[in-house]
């Protein structure tokens, strides 16, 4: 298949743009943003009925930082500001175990009433995300200083100065991508709002883990899970893949080139990400990014490992798009006309806007909630907003 066009990517472009202004947000917004309590009701039904008034840290958080981000980048529209200020100022109210570590909630109920806590620091990044999109577009100097706080806490958390709690004692240890993975995204967007001058060291660090331990190029593939110093822990959990995680990984990546103005390197790196799990995660039968893998092609312990969930496919649309355009290889093309046309065909819901989040291996509904704990307005709204604002900033491949 060729190479996109100038005509294919802004057509591309006005897709993206009218799915996230005129389906996904319309879903959203304004029924979620919760006039009692402040912050959003997101565990939605299919028909956006609410399933449950719980809500969960991050996606206050995620929220927050969309609507922010869209105030600033695309339009200005004063009904976004004031949505995003209503998760902003959930956050400030009831994100933070104020009474206890410090640490943030993963799950409040309603009116803030603290639920639940867990052994990871992911609510705290989302939640410094929110706040450097919600200074810029506010202009608030208070929220600034927040996330600039909350950022030096987050690099705290990850390089062991402070002491998560662990929920055992591991006799055999590991480390995950998702905290590297994750810094480099925070790390950017602190760059990009704030110019906090620790970002780009922690972009370096963290980008050099990733490509240290974690890509294993004699393996063509992107681990998971390894040892702390990135060996391969021959065990279920260790052989494990998430090709969506590493497909998003890889779009961090590719982007850190864009930002830099083309760097071969670290294009080379995210290509390569991207080659490895497109091979390992695409399922040549049915379409899709299939959610876990096993290293060695053996079975994989998680049930769900089959299914199709919304985000990877969200993460692919984006990494394959980002990737022709860095480096304009038709090969890449190619497959973002793969991954578009399959997530378009089967995860849109046509009656009632957004998409579904969960499908089984052959394309079939397994539950047709649009919003839960792990699922909100943030992944698809992301990938649209992101895809279309990619096309502006780079156009044709040369």
């Amino acid at each position: 298949m060729p190479a996109y066009t100038a005509a294919d990517l802004h057509t591309l472009r006005d897709f993206y743009r009218d799915r996230l202004l005129n389906d996904t947000l319309p879903f959203w917004l304004p029924r979620s943003v919760d006039g009692e309590h402040g912050g959003y009701l997101l565990m939605r039904d299919r028909d956006g009925s609410l399933l449950d008034s719980d809500k969960a840290i991050w996606h206050q958080g995620r929220f927050a930082w969309l609507l922010a981000t869209l105030f600033a980048t695309v339009e200005p529209r004063p009904e976004w500001l004031e949505a995003a200020r209503s998760g902003i100022g959930f956050l400030r109210r009831h994100g933070f175990d104020r009474e206890g570590d410090g640490r943030m909630w993963f799950l409040v109920a309603r009116d803030g009433a603290p639920l639940r806590k867990r052994r990871y620091f992911f609510s705290e990044t989302f939640a410094c995300l929110a706040l450097a999109a919600y200074a810029r577009a506010s202009g608030e100097a208070r929220a600034a200083e927040e996330a600039a706080d909350l950022f030096g806490k987050i690099l705290a958390f990850a390089s062991g100065e402070t002491a998560l709690p662990p929920k055992w004692e591991p006799a055999r240890r590991a480390k995950g991508i998702g905290v590297p993975m994750i810094l480099i995204n925070v790390a950017q967007q602190l760059r990009e709002c704030l110019a906090d001058p620790r970002a780009d060291e922690c972009i370096e660090r963290c980008i050099a883990e990733i490509e240290r331990d974690f890509v294993k190029d004699d393996l063509r593939c992107v681990m998971e899970q390894v040892a702390p110093d990135g060996a391969i822990l021959d065990h279920f959990d260790g052989r494990t893949l998430n090709p969506g995680h590493a497909i998003e990984a890889a779009w961090f990546i590719l982007e850190e080139s864009r930002l830099r103005g083309g760097d071969a390197r670290l294009t080379s790196l995210g290509a390569r990400m991207l080659d490895y799990m497109w091979e390992r995660g695409w399922d040549e039968e049915f379409g899709g990014i299939l959610y876990f893998r096993d290293l060695d092609g053996k079975p994989v312990q998680e049930y769900w490992h089959d299914m199709k969930f919304w985000w990877p496919q969200n993460e692919t649309i984006l990494a394959t798009l980002l990737a022709h355009l860095m480096t304009g290889e038709a090969k890449y093309a190619d497959w973002h006309r793969q991954i578009h046309g399959y997530a378009h065909r089967l995860f849109p819901d046509p009656e009632h806007g957004e998409w579904f989040g969960y499908l089984h291996r052959d394309g079939r509904v397994s539950v047709p909630l649009k919003g839960n704990w792990w699922k909100g307005p943030f992944h698809l709204p992301r990938m649209q907003w992101k895809a279309a604002a990619l096309i502006d900033a780079l156009g044709p491949p040369e």
